[in-house]
């Protein structure tokens, strides 16, 4: 973990748990899960693999509570999980809002989607800026495309979602 990271964890320091100490830790299991940004990438754009590592990563101690505070220590709370993760895991890397990937992958996605289809996937992408990468669980999607049956093709939108979050991932650099 970088100087400046550990800096503004000590300055947002909560308790004890929370501290630089904790960023460390985390820093230190991560090589548990994925060996580089590369394969987090890959985990990170496969909701399935998504889910798994997120429940892996709450079995290991590191919740969505701790992972939100750890977006709070590197102050990224706007960001995604993956960068914050990415950032934690190469200091080097600063995280980028949720807003801005959600930016640059909309143009690549929405060459390929009619206009009902960029409806639904700017209302996922609202979601997804406001509460995080939560908002594009399977489940969730299923939800949101009942609510967009009246404009047809949500079911292929959210394939095409799919789609737009591997290369939202693929895009953040």
């Amino acid at each position: 973990i970088s100087k400046s990271v550990c800096c503004q964890a000590e300055n947002n320091k909560k308790n004890d748990f929370y501290s630089p100490s904790f960023a460390t830790k985390v820093k230190g299991i991560l090589p548990n899960f994925f060996k580089d940004e590369k394969e987090l990438k890959e985990i990170w754009s496969k909701p399935n693999t998504l889910k798994e590592l997120l429940e892996r990563l709450d079995e290991a101690g590191f919740g969505k509570s701790q992972l939100r505070t750890l977006q709070e220590l590197i102050k990224a709370e706007s960001s995604d999980m993956y960068d914050v993760l990415k950032c934690v895991f190469n200091a080097d890397i600063k995280p980028i809002s949720r807003e801005e990937r959600a930016v640059r992958a909309k143009t690549i996605i929405f060459a390929n989607l009619n206009e009902k289809q960029q409806e639904f996937i700017d209302f996922v992408l609202s979601k997804y800026i406001e509460t995080g990468v939560g908002e594009l669980d399977q489940e969730k999607l299923k939800l949101k495309q009942e609510v967009y049956k009246i404009y047809g093709e949500a079911k292929a939108s959210s394939k095409k979602f799919i789609a737009y979050k591997k290369a939202a991932d693929e895009n953040a650099k």
